[in-house]
C-alpha cells in the first residue's frame, strides 16, 4: 500500500493537489492504490513518475506530450542515464518488442540527439553486442534490439529540416554491413543544418564518390568498423582522383582515426 496522502504527494513534488487529480484522470499517469474508507494513497514510484513530468514541462513540454512519453502510470521513468541504458538491457533481454521501443523512443525525444546516442543508445548496443558474443544473449535479441533502434533513427532522418550546409554522402565501407553509427551520424548531421544523401551498408567506394560529383555534395562519410573493411575503403579512395571541394571524413572501429559520431559532425561543422 502507498504511503502518501495527496497532500503529501503535492508537498513532495510541488504539485498542486488539483492539478495531480487532473493528470491522473486526464492521463492516467499515477495509478494510486485505495485504503479501505477509498482514500487514495501514492508510492515513491508515484513520486518519481510525477518529478520526471515536471521537469519535462520546465524544458518546455506540454503536459500531454509529457505524459504520452512517459506511458502509462505502471513503470517507473528512467530518471538517469545508468538507469536508462539499465532498463534497455533488462527489456533486450526480457525480448520486450514494446519496451525496447518505448525507451529508445524516450531517448530520442527526451535527449539531445548528441547524448542519447553516445549516453544511452550506443553503449547499449555495444554491451548487448558483447553479450551475444559471450552466449548471454541470442543472435535474434541482438538483431531485435538494433532493428528497432535503426527503424528509429530512420524515422528521425526522414523528419526534413531545412538545408544550410551542403549536402553530406554517408556510405558505409566496401564490406561493412553495420550501419547503425553511420545512421547516427546521418542524424546528427540533418540537425546541423545538412541535407543528407544516405547509401547504407557495403558500398563501392568509386561509386560513393561518384555520386557527391554528380549531386554536388560538399562532403563524403565513409564508415569502417574492420580493419578489413578500412583497407578496402583506403586502397578505394587511393584510386581515385577526388573531385575538387569534396571533403572526405573516415571514422569507424576499424580506421586509425575511429572517434565518435559527434566528432564528425564537429569536423564538417563548418564545411559549406
Amino acid at each position: 500500500m502507498g504511503a502518501l496522502n495527496i497532500a503529501a504527494l503535492s508537498k513532495r513534488t510541488g504539485v498542486p493537489a488539483d492539478t495531480i487529480r487532473k493528470w491522473e484522470q486526464r492521463y492516467g499517469v499515477l495509478h494510486p492504490q485505495r485504503t479501505t474508507g477509498g482514500q487514495r494513497r501514492y508510492s515513491e514510484q508515484d513520486v518519481a513518475r510525477l518529478t520526471w513530468l515536471t521537469d519535462r514541462l520546465s524544458e518546455g513540454y506540454r503536459i500531454g506530450e509529457a505524459a504520452s512519453m512517459l506511458g502509462d502510470g505502471v513503470s517507473d521513468p528512467p530518471l538517469t542515464r545508468a538507469e536508462h541504458r539499465r532498463a534497455l538491457i533488462s527489456a533486450v533481454e526480457r525480448s520486450d518488442v514494446a519496451e525496447i521501443g518505448r525507451l529508445v523512443d524516450h531517448a530520442l525525444t527526451l535527449l539531445d540527439p548528441a547524448e542519447a546516442f553516445t549516453e544511452v543508445l550506443a553503449p547499449v548496443l555495444v554491451e548487448v553486442g558483447e553479450r551475444w558474443e559471450a552466449g548471454d544473449l541470442t543472435v535474434a535479441q541482438e538483431h531485435l534490439a538494433s532493428t528497432i533502434v535503426r527503424a528509429s533513427l530512420e524515422r528521425l532522418l526522414a523528419d526534413t529540416r531545412p538545408t544550410v550546409r551542403g549536402l553530406a554522402v554517408l556510405a558505409c565501407a566496401p564490406g561493412e554491413r553495420h550501419e547503425i553509427a553511420l545512421l547516427m551520424l546521418a542524424v546528427l548531421l540533418r540537425a546541423d543544418g545538412w541535407n543528407v544523401a544516405y547509401l547504407g551498408p557495403d558500398t563501392p567506394v568509386d561509386e560513393a564518390i561518384a555520386l557527391a560529383g554528380t549531386v554536388g555534395a560538399s562532403a563524403v562519410c565513409f564508415s569502417a568498423g574492420t580493419p578489413e573493411c578500412a583497407g578496402a575503403l583506403a586502397e578505394g579512395l587511393g584510386r581515385l582522383e577526388l573531385p575538387r571541394g569534396l571533403e572526405v571524413v573516415v571514422g569507424g572501429r576499424g580506421t586509425a582515426i575511429a572517434g565518435s559520431v559527434t566528432d564528425a559532425v564537429g569536423r564538417l561543422h563548418g564545411t559549406r
